[in-house]
């Protein structure tokens, strides 16, 4: 089993959380080496993995980051739901993973950590790919959300900030300030601004001030 000490300088884990580490023992058990199951601490987005088995899969290691998911769900999405299923990792690397992750509750209704599993379906998706070749099936289609695997807050931040840049298709040095303003827009509701340092990475990014995406924030928040 791994999980965080209570050692002088290490994190404590929450107690509540501390109930469900025997479960990511008995779920890695029981899903065998090709599932990764992950216990976050919803508390700390910079050192949210607190146990973790088979993280060969994603590349993660105990202090890992939260995922791009948890932001959303801690930043007022799926708030009427107690999990999710099904739906499609990638972790760090660019491996495609089927994902299902589930909010752990206080005794107040508020999600104080996630319990999530992710299963490795390489061998799977490459027998699928032959039958389909063979029977000449449609390609199946992942459920949304897509969750990113990062292996250190900065690249969290970063692959937010790349995902929604290419979604736009404008390259930051031609956008306008309204377009900026929109990029700002959809990280804030994506959570990005949650995670320490990513006010500094995406005026960086979008080649403009702290002082303006603070601008830009104020504004946001001011027209919802």
């Amino acid at each position: 089993m791994i999980f965080w000490g209570i050692k002088k300088g290490v994190r404590l884990i929450n107690d509540y959380l501390k109930k469900y580490i025997p479960l990511v023992d008995f779920l890695a058990e029981v899903f065998g080496d090709d599932a990764e199951v992950v216990l976050q601490d919803v508390s700390d987005f910079n050192n949210s993995v607190v146990s973790i088995r088979n993280n060969h899969i994603s590349g993660r290691k105990l202090g890992a980051p939260a995922t791009n998911l948890v932001l959303k769900v801690m930043n007022g999405n799926f708030t009427d739901k107690n999990y999710v299923t099904n739906y499609r990792g990638v972790s760090a690397a660019g491996k495609i993973v089927r994902s299902s992750t589930y909010f752990i509750k206080d005794d107040k209704n508020v999600v104080i950590g996630m319990l999530c599993i992710n299963i490795d379906i390489d061998k799977f998706v490459q027998l699928k790919n032959h039958l389909d070749a063979i029977l000449k099936m449609p390609e199946a289609i992942f459920e949304k959300p897509t969750e990113k695997f990062s292996v250190s807050a900065d690249g969290l931040a970063s692959d937010s900030i790349e995902a929604i840049l290419e979604e736009s298709g404008i390259s930051p040095d031609r956008m306008s300030q309204e377009e900026k303003m929109e990029v700002v827009n959809k990280l804030d509701k994506n959570g990005v601004f949650l995670v320490k340092g990513s006010i500094y990475k995406v005026a960086s990014v979008l080649n403009v001030s702290n002082a303006t995406i603070y601008r830009y924030l104020s504004k946001i928040r001011r027209e919802v």
